[in-house]
């Protein structure tokens, strides 16, 4: 099911198929440099893609979502909305991965507004946050993009975290 389209990428729900695609982007150490949880193993991904399959299970309108360049139609990485509990307030963190053969070109970037703009107009979200690893210039970058500024530090079983946010205005009933 398609969530998304932009003028150079499709997001849509992750299929059985995108294991191996998926799994490629999991195992690469620069990749998964600034996740706290570090590489996944196949095992470790193919866990995570079923709780994907037809968005988050509690939250089916959110989720992790194959972002897929339409040119190509070659499985860049994935993107999406992930609900979160932080300090007993309920969270929606806006989340990116590309490939690094793709880094730099733009695609995350093109996600993430596409994204914020789903979530403020669709979803009636009323404020985004990124959880960013220190040090992480890129995802910062992509965050400040989309308009997010830095919060707080916040610290949690994996370490500390940045914390990025934005309040979105939805639009009048």
């Amino acid at each position: 099911m398609i969530i998304l389209e932009t003028p150079r990428l499709l997001l849509r729900h992750l299929v059985p198929g995108d294991l191996e695609a998926l799994y490629a982007l999991y195992r690469d150490p620069d990749i998964r440099r600034y996740f706290p949880d570090g590489t996944r193993t196949l095992d470790e991904t193919r866990e995570e893609l079923n709780w994907f399959l037809n968005g988050h299970r509690r939250q089916p309108e959110l989720g992790l979502w194959a972002t897929i360049e339409r040119s190509s139609d070659a499985f860049l990485g994935r993107c999406g909305l992930l609900p979160w509990e932080i300090d007993g307030r309920l969270e929606v963190e806006l989340a990116f991965l590309i490939t690094k053969a793709r880094w730099r070109e733009g695609f995350a970037s093109e996600a993430a507004r596409a994204i914020v703009e789903h979530a403020r107009t669709v979803l009636r979200l009323q404020r985004l946050i990124c959880l960013i690893t220190p040090g992480n210039a890129a995802s910062v970058g992509v965050a400040e993009k989309v308009g997010m500024s830095f919060e707080r530090e916040q610290e949690d079983e994996f370490g500390l975290c940045h914390i990025y946010a934005l309040a979105l205005v939805t639009p009048e009933s």
